[in-house]
């Protein structure tokens, strides 16, 4: 008997919502082993981040070879890299393993709370570097804006967003383009499968809650989880889009801490 697994270079949430702490709750709650490469330590709660504690690159190398070397991965996550000095330090490093190539990043540059993640310096190489060796990423609209340089903030924008994505290298990076920080009544993400060409509008209703903490990482490693399984990628997209929803649905209720609290990851084991 053999799991598949999923491996998460993330920075670590003390408050459990975010990061790697959620990346590892969504991979147990969709069957897949869970496994992770700390690239930083992070001061945060469900009201903010107080401060980022670098692990030296060495050390995050070290560690994703002891995973890879050991476990074999069937699918990676890559979440907060806060400098260009970590973005090109992992590239390197995964380029050393050619068979692992179903990587989901999400380009996390802005927290829920507001606070900058990434380094203004690091978001060329995150876009000219790293994301042509992805298979996914995720970006919500302030992120797409970034990397695109121009505004997107609204849904008919959204397709051409996220075919334009696709296309700032000559690789076939696909993209899940989240719209939450619209202000629609239903949420309609949109997936570009670079592979196919076409889109998939996955649509949600609004739920009315505070408790958005670490969504983009849950989405994301939901998205890697559902590939470390082996499915398709409109597949994945489709399952990673109702099982964040089902979480935020879940968890819509629930008082934990002071500002954004968490989704609900066990909502199919536990209430």
């Amino acid at each position: 008997m053999t799991y598949k697994i999923a491996l998460t270079i993330a920075g670590s949430d003390p408050s459990g919502g975010a990061g790697l702490q959620a990346d590892l709750k969504t991979f147990s709650a969709l069957g897949v082993y869970g496994a992770s490469a700390v690239v930083a330590v992070v001061d945060e709660n469900t009201a903010g981040v107080y401060g980022v504690h670098p692990i030296p690159l060495n050390f995050v190398q070290g560690q994703i070879r002891s995973v890879i070397d050991d476990l074999g991965v069937d699918a990676v996550k890559i979440g907060m890299l806060h400098d260009s000095e970590l973005i090109r330090g992992v590239l390197a490093t995964l380029r050393e393993y050619p068979d692992v190539r179903r990587i989901v990043l999400d380009p996390v540059m802005v927290a829920t709370s507001g606070d900058p993640l990434l380094q203004p310096e690091a978001v060329a190489t995150l876009r000219d570097e790293l994301i042509p060796y992805t298979k996914v990423i995720t970006p919500n609209l302030p992120e797409a804006s970034l990397l695109l340089g121009e505004t997107v903030d609204h849904q008919d924008q959204l397709e051409d967003a996220a075919r334009a994505l696709s296309q700032l290298t000559d690789s076939k990076v696909s993209v899940m383009l989240k719209a939450g920080h619209l202000e629609n009544n239903r949420l309609t993400d949109i997936f570009y499968n670079a592979e196919t060409g076409r889109f998939l509008r996955l649509s949600s209703p609004r739920v009315a809650t505070q408790n958005t903490h670490g969504t983009g990482c849950t989405l994301s490693s939901a998205i890697a989880a559902y590939l470390a399984k082996g499915a398709d990628l409109d597949s994945a997209a489709r399952l990673g889009k109702e099982y964040i929803s089902n979480a935020i649905a879940a968890g819509a209720d629930y008082h934990i801490g002071h500002g954004h609290g968490p989704v609900h990851h066990f909502y199919s084991q536990w209430k």
